[in-house]
């Protein structure tokens, strides 16, 4: 384990470790030459005395850093400092997609399709440069705040290639994802980070993998025997287009599975189209021939034959016997045709019918209209996708109480029930209700203050003496017209004239009542006179006075002025 501050081939200071692996320690460093933040994986301790294992790693990541993608973390270099093999890359701040799922399962799934929409496209563009992962996971996919993905340790991987899983305990979070091909020891191709990616939506719908072990070696046998789990048993609501997503790519026959991640990317984004509702289940044609009958292996005759890298020899005794199996069993079945394939026929028919009349009954049957209020619109439309109603045209209206870009409420209402493929209309908030102001210059205040009072606003007064405008005619606002604004308790200020003939009130502090008097006669306002208890203030002189000071007022405004009557007598 490095120190904080310890010099990285001279360029990279250590700032602090920042994750473990089976294959590497990782930690934020400080590029000093370029003052960025980069994370640095520095290849483990008992690797690195293995040439072939040195040598791989440092080819296959001299590749990687050919991969410039949105979805792929950048490596920048690659280098050694005191027999130390490093990568240096694109420090992500954020989670991992292992992480990611556990802390917010269950995911919609519209938001699923995004982000593995994106997982394909960093896939597709390493496979064009003629580059396979061979350990694809959501350990090494990264979640950055944005909620972008960006997977990591391309070429890496390859470093192990050779390492058995009955070696190491750190193979047994790759194993969840290990192709078939890969578990009995044949090289990775693009298939097999197809059957990867499958897995991994698997887990994001599911929140879990498909297959657990007490071992590497239990679950890899799993993942050669055993078929994969349904997702729609777990969770009916997933669409059989998105499950068949999984089956497909996860096919035990790599010839079964996509051709191409492109290929899968596009029947992925269409997997919640109204137009793929009631899809059949994707049957496997090779695994229900009769070459599904291959023995099964245990754990010890796995580890015997083969720890992860079961031979060509084996292979071929493997396959011959189930070829002869087959075809004892084809020939028996040619004898006994003559008398049950008419009953078989019948069987099937009948069935077929059940099943058919099941399905038509079953869609013929009512839906209740989920409750999607205060989702997002995307969120929204993917769980009526997944209960077979179709989306119509979105519109929006303010409101009050619910926030803006989601939900307020469905057209037909939530609760109701009506049948498959109803068209189901959106009302979208635009948030709350927004007044937008009108120029009130030389408007009557009263009436102005009203009518803004009257849609939210907290309507405040300043005067002005103006030869230009009458009194009480508004001068200037303080929210400019054309804007507009959320009304509910938002302040604006009217300037409003005294008119030419008005005048600034002077501060009559400490006056006594025989001057303020004197004052309002001269300029001809009504002088209201109060009086309270006081012992700051000489008695009969002013305390306070309204309007305050330096108020443009007219000459016949009302003026109140409180005179002080000396400290209160207790006695």
């Amino acid at each position: 384990m490095m120190e904080a501050g310890y010099k990285l081939g001279g360029r990279y200071r250590v700032i602090r470790p920042v994750g473990e692996g089976g294959m590497a320690n990782v930690y934020l460093a400080q590029d000093l030459i370029l003052n960025r933040e980069v994370a640095i994986k520095v290849l483990r301790l008992d690797l690195q005395n293995d040439p072939d294992t040195i040598r791989r790693f440092q080819r296959e990541e001299l590749a990687a850093t050919e991969l410039v993608h949105p979805n792929i973390v950048a490596v920048y270099d690659v280098g050694e400092d005191n027999g130390l093999q490093y990568i240096v890359m694109e420090y992500v701040s954020g989670t991992d997609l292992k992480r990611y799922i556990a802390d917010h399962y269950p995911i919609s799934y519209a938001e699923v399709v995004r982000m593995m929409t994106e997982i394909l496209a960093a896939v597709q563009q390493a496979h064009s440069h003629g580059i396979i992962h061979r350990d694809l996971k959501p350990q090494n996919i990264l979640v950055a705040p944005s909620g972008h993905l960006k997977i990591t340790d391309f070429g890496i991987a390859v470093a192990l290639s050779e390492n058995s899983i009955t070696q190491t305990n750190s193979m047994l979070g790759s194993v969840h994802y290990l192709s078939p091909e890969q578990a009995r020891g044949s090289i990775a191709t693009k298939q097999s980070d197809i059957y990867s990616l499958g897995i991994i939506l698997y887990e994001m719908l599911t929140g879990k993998v498909p297959f657990e072990g007490e071992t590497a070696v239990s679950i890899a046998l799993k993942h050669f025997q055993n078929e994969i789990p349904s997702v729609r048993k777990l969770d009916p609501n997933i669409p059989q287009a998105l499950e068949n997503v999984i089956l497909r790519a996860t096919a035990k026959e790599p010839a079964e599975r996509y051709a191409s991640v492109g290929a899968m990317t596009a029947d992925l984004k269409t997997t919640l189209s109204p137009l793929r509702v009631g899809e059949p289940k994707f049957i496997s044609q090779i695994s229900n021939e009769e070459t599904k009958i291959l023995p099964s292996l245990s754990a010890e005759q796995f580890n015997a034959t083969a720890p992860v890298t079961a031979t060509a020899d084996a292979a071929k005794t493997t396959a011959k016997a189930a070829a002869t199996t087959a075809a004892t069993s084809l020939q028996t079945q040619k004898k006994r045709r003559p008398r049950l394939w008419p009953l078989l026929v019948i069987l099937v028919v009948v069935i077929l019918a059940a099943v058919g009349g099941f399905i038509a009954y079953d869609q013929l049957q009512p839906v209740a209209v989920p409750n999607v209020a205060g989702m997002t619109q995307q969120k929204a439309e993917a769980a009526l996708i997944s209960k077979q109603f179709k989306v119509g045209t979105a519109t929006k209206h303010s409101d009050d109480q619910v926030k803006a870009g989601r939900v307020i409420k469905t057209t037909p209402a939530k609760g109701s029930q009506h049948k498959r493929q109803t068209v189901v209309k959106l009302q979208i908030s635009t948030g709350q209700p927004q007044y937008a102001l009108k120029d009130y210059t030389d408007q009557n205040y009263a009436t102005v203050a009203a009518k803004l009072k009257k849609a939210g606003f907290k309507v405040k007064q300043t005067t002005v003496i103006s030869r230009n405008y009458a009194a009480d005619r508004v001068v200037d606002q303080s929210i400019s017209a054309g804007q507009q604004v959320v009304a509910k308790g938002k302040k604006i200020t009217l300037t409003v004239s005294v008119g030419a003939n008005g005048f600034s009130l002077l501060d009559m502090t400490n006056w006594s009542q025989a001057s303020v008097q004197e004052y309002a006669s001269s300029m001809g306002f009504d002088l209201k006179l109060k009086y309270d208890y006081s012992t700051a203030v000489q008695t009969g002189t002013v305390m306070s006075q309204t309007p305050k000071a330096g108020t443009a007022v007219p000459h016949d405004a009302k003026v109140t002025v409180v005179l002080s009557r000396g400290g209160q007598d207790t006695n």
